[in-house]
């Protein structure tokens, strides 16, 4: 059986924008990702931490808190990258907001003269432009879609790339599940999503069966309800 592997992956960076070569800007120095197959979390995830050879900008250090300092002993890029790129092979990619993670990581691959680019064997879904179509003109953000879909982040003080691949894994099996996500925004269209609903309800002859108690089943229930009277605490006197 052919077993459908999508990796979830996130990363972490030095500053928020990279640029093309010979003008390296920003790095990685943290790459997560979660493993989830036929709709499960399997536990085999990959996660590290690199030593980027330059600061990191104090903007990038309030929205992970990954110092300078912790990344010392941590190995370079070019340590992990076969590691990396073995585990990500022909899977699928889930990404928030691709363009900027791809970026990065074919920036790291280009720097090592690596003659390929992820999204060219890998395939790869941006559940960044899913959530504009799901919900246009909302705020998209990992953090308001969590809260949009009642995910507990109560756990994440900052970001992380390991806990935002977790994070995202739960939100996108809701953004692709049916009706797991049918109605968890507060402005949705009741009315469609009942005629969506309805759709998926299948009513032999448009009919309902009808189940009848049997006499026995009667019997239990006036007893039930005589049993109930007699209490002088229930609110029915």
């Amino acid at each position: 059986m052919n077993r459908k592997r999508t990796i979830i992956l996130d990363t972490e960076t030095t500053g928020i924008n990279q640029t093309s070569l010979p003008h390296i800007n920003h790095r990685i120095i943290e790459i997560g990702a979660v493993e989830i197959i036929d709709r499960c979390f399997t536990g085999n995830n990959f996660h590290v931490y690199i030593q980027p050879g330059r600061s990191i900008e104090s903007g990038a250090l309030k929205v992970h808190g990954i110092t300078n300092k912790f990344l010392l002993d941590k190995p370079i890029f070019k340590d992990i990258a076969d590691s990396f790129l073995n585990y990500i092979k022909n899977s699928i990619l889930v990404i928030h907001n691709a363009s900027f993670d791809v970026g990065f990581i074919n920036q790291e691959l280009e720097i090592l003269n690596k003659k390929i680019k992820i999204n060219t064997f890998c395939s790869i879904i941006d559940t960044l432009k899913m959530a504009r179509k799901l919900f246009p003109g909302k705020k998209n953000t990992l953090d308001a879609l969590c809260t949009r879909y009642k995910i507990n982040k109560s756990h994440r003080n900052l970001h992380s790339a390991i806990v935002d691949s977790y994070l995202l894994g739960k939100l996108y099996l809701l953004m692709t599940g049916g009706q797991d996500s049918l109605f968890s925004d507060n402005t949705i269209n009741y009315k469609e999503n009942f005629k969506k609903l309805k759709k998926n309800i299948q009513l032999k002859n448009n009919t309902l069966r009808i189940l009848h108690p049997t006499l026995k089943e009667n019997d239990l229930h006036e007893k039930y309800l005589q049993y109930m009277k007699d209490k002088s605490t229930c609110l029915w006197n």
